[in-house]
């Protein structure tokens, strides 16, 4: 293991499966220029090590690079693309959605169609709503993709490594705000696997689910909580597809409650599904209804005040989770 920060463990995932195998190479809008000189910005130095036939910076066009990485998969590459905000996923989606998440089940299993997007998400930044458009709901939605949502630099190092050599598309969604923050992840080729949560912290009378740097939220949330003397397990999504339903299902059982925490918008989010599949399959365990904690149903706003307000926050979700204890 290695101390660094999520992006430097971003960086090493790419690293080390560019150096794994050949037919691995990165692309997107500015991966190689020099704001990336930044040791905490994932393609940091890539290009200089592996030249612009394995590192290339492409136009300003999603639905290009989505359409190069179909493409590229297609005919037995690994590409591994950027989609530099959330929203920007919008222009990607016809290639994305109606042609990758689609042409292995189209070819009865016979093809794989090995292809990674890395997508920069969160808030925080001013960026305004067309930047900070979280979407992940919209991935998960959609049969054939898998999405992965790391929330620490270990996560994002070995989920990243598993999606760039599963045969099928992996969205990974990077929020932007822990690319500064620290913590141990492993050396070499360590992969993280898909479709398996993690509790984080353990508790016995309320399960908070979340992912991303919703967790972080959630274990904030808890350690007040603790204060008071209420025990509350935080369990780490990691993977939104595959869902790993008996982990969500088995600490519910534990303690009968659930509360569930995304930074994404309520209506129709990821929180919707947790809740629906506790109420369909573990009814007679939960002590009372299930909370959704989660951001307004506004485009988020520019104004860093009005921002801040959008994004839950830990009060919140203490507040959700007394509300049930």
């Amino acid at each position: 293991m290695t101390k660094g920060t999520f992006g430097q463990a971003i960086n090493s995932a790419l690293d080390t499966a560019l150096a794994l195998d050949k037919r691995v190479f990165v692309a997107g809008e500015g991966v190689g220029v020099s704001i990336h000189a930044d040791p905490n910005m994932p393609t940091s130095g890539l290009l200089a090590k592996y030249g612009p036939e394995r590192v290339k910076d492409t136009p300003v066009s999603e639905a290009a690079i989505m359409g190069l990485a179909v493409g590229a998969a297609a005919m037995g590459l690994l590409p591994v693309v950027e989609i530099m905000f959330f929203p920007f996923i919008t222009l990607a989606s016809d290639m994305l959605v109606n042609h990758a998440a689609k042409l292995r089940y189209l070819s009865g299993g016979k093809t794989s169609f090995p292809l990674t997007v890395r997508v920069k998400a969160g808030v925080n930044f001013s960026a305004g709503c067309q930047h900070s458009h979280n979407l992940e709901a919209w991935l998960a939605h959609c049969p054939g993709l898998k999405v992965a949502f790391p929330s620490n630099p270990a996560d994002a190092k070995g989920l990243l490594l598993s999606a760039i050599f599963d045969p099928n598309p992996v969205v990974v969604v990077e929020e932007m705000p822990l690319y500064w923050t620290t913590g141990q992840y492993p050396k070499g080729d360590q992969r993280a696997p898909l479709g398996r949560a993690e509790v984080v912290r353990a508790g016995r009378e309320c399960t908070v689910v979340a992912y991303g740097s919703a967790v972080h939220t959630a274990l904030a949330a808890a350690e007040g909580l603790a204060q008071k003397g209420l025990s509350v397990e935080v369990l780490d999504l990691r993977c939104l597809a595959p869902l790993d339903r008996e982990a969500v299902l088995g600490s519910v059982r534990k303690t009968g409650r659930l509360v569930v925490v995304h930074d994404a918008n309520k209506t129709c989010g990821l929180g919707a599904e947790i809740a629906a599949l506790a109420a369909e399959q573990a009814f007679e365990s939960l002590k009372a209804p299930v909370r959704r904690v989660a951001a307004p149903d506004i485009p988020v706003p520019f104004s860093p005040p009005q921002e801040r307000f959008n994004r839950p926050d830990a009060r919140a979700v203490a507040e959700a989770v007394e509300s049930l204890v």
